[in-house]
């Protein structure tokens, strides 16, 4: 009996000592050596990719944001800004009504099928929307200029990115509300074009929050 004892004592103290030893490799030391690597080789995309203006944090590089007018009574849903570039649609996101104490940010798409009555007429409606925007006195646009970015979500609904064609689609809409030339705010689109991701990753993008920023930027100098 004593010799059962003895061996179940020895049995839990080595498996203390085990527990204790793992608790301090995992659970302290790998998370410490993982995040000072991080903070020393990757340390902007380790903090969230921000994004800063005027000396402070306004956005992630990863997450798109809408650029809406404040919501009017009535309103179910905000109208669009026009001064500012547009992402794309954010059909997909839907309400935090789990914690309404914080206004979380949502992620989803629609889930609906191609021919889903529904998203068909949210396309419809959306390029309609498009064509009327973004049509000035100057310069008008053809339904068939419209990409799919511009009237489609994307999968997460978050997507920060738009195609340098929704961009151009933009530009003289976006130069008549600021005051600015076609032909400058064409220059920042086309110097916040980026490529494919090693030459053939991926599709060119333009980064919405970034271009408006320089667009904020341009606008204040004139």
């Amino acid at each position: 009996m004593n010799n059962s004892v003895s061996n179940t004592a020895r049995l839990l103290g080595a498996g203390l000592r085990a527990l204790l030893v793992l608790t301090l490799v995992t659970g302290v030391l790998y998370p410490l050596v993982v995040t000072g690597i991080a903070q020393g080789l990757f340390h902007d995309k380790a903090n969230g990719s921000e994004i800063k203006a005027d000396g402070r944090v306004v956005g992630s590089s990863l997450i798109g944001q809408a650029y809406n007018l404040p919501l009017k009574e009535g309103e179910e849903t905000p109208a669009p800004d026009l001064k500012w570039f547009q992402g794309r649609p954010q059909n997909g996101l839907g309400t935090n009504s789990v914690n309404t104490q914080y206004q979380l940010i949502l992620s989803g798409a629609t889930n609906r099928s191609g021919d889903n009555e529904e998203l068909v007429q949210w396309v419809k409606d959306a390029k309609a929307a498009v064509v009327k925007d973004n049509s000035t006195g100057t310069f008008k646009v053809k339904p068939s200029q419209v990409p799919a970015d511009a009237v489609t979500s994307s999968g997460s609904g978050l997507d920060p990115d738009i195609s340098p064609q929704y961009a151009d689609l933009q530009v003289h809409r976006v130069a008549e509300k600021n005051g600015l030339s076609a032909a400058e705010v064409q220059k920042l689109v086309d110097e916040h074009t980026e490529g494919r991701t090693l030459g053939f990753m991926g599709e060119p993008r333009v980064n919405v929050l970034e271009l408006n920023i320089a667009l904020k930027e341009l606008a204040a100098k004139n």
